[in-house]
């Protein structure tokens, strides 16, 4: 098992306390059973979706929540009232919760169960205080924009 030390780090860094729980749960998360198995894909330059294969549970026995950049799926299903003798059983159906860590701004757009497989659209959102502004220039007592040819 490899280990790593963020301590060179944190000597010089402030606020990267969060990269090292990433990695240990990124470890932890390499270790899990594997169930449900699931697609991640880029559906556009800001849009990703997430896929996993849930045959056998229904809309209400799935949930899907998001706290602190962690996307959670759950997954339980009801008990049927009728009881036979399964003699085989290839179709797991066992409880399950999956974690996914979310990167800064992206959000959850919506979730879709369609033929055994659960679509989670996910989507990144940069705040407007984080896009690109464009300052205007104060020079003597007109204000001039950036752009503006000097005449």
């Amino acid at each position: 098992m490899t280990t790593i030390d963020f301590s060179p780090l944190f000597r010089s860094a402030i606020g990267f306390d969060r990269l090292a729980r990433f990695v240990d749960s990124a470890q932890a998360a390499g270790n899990g059973t594997g169930f449900p198995p699931y697609d991640i894909a880029r559906t556009a330059e800001d849009s990703y979706r997430l896929t996993l294969a849930v045959p056998g549970f229904a809309p209400e026995d799935l949930d899907i929540t998001v706290k602190e950049n962690t996307l959670v799926v759950t997954g339980r299903q009801a008990e049927s009232g009728a009881k036979s003798e399964v003699l085989y059983r290839g179709i797991d159906a066992r409880p399950f919760e999956r974690r996914f860590a979310l990167a800064e701004h992206i959000v959850a757009d919506g979730a879709e169960l369609r033929n055994g497989l659960l679509h989670v659209a996910l989507k990144r959102v940069m705040p407007e205080s984080l896009k690109p502004r464009r300052i205007a220039i104060a020079a003597g007592t007109q204000t001039i924009a950036s752009d503006a040819k000097a005449a």
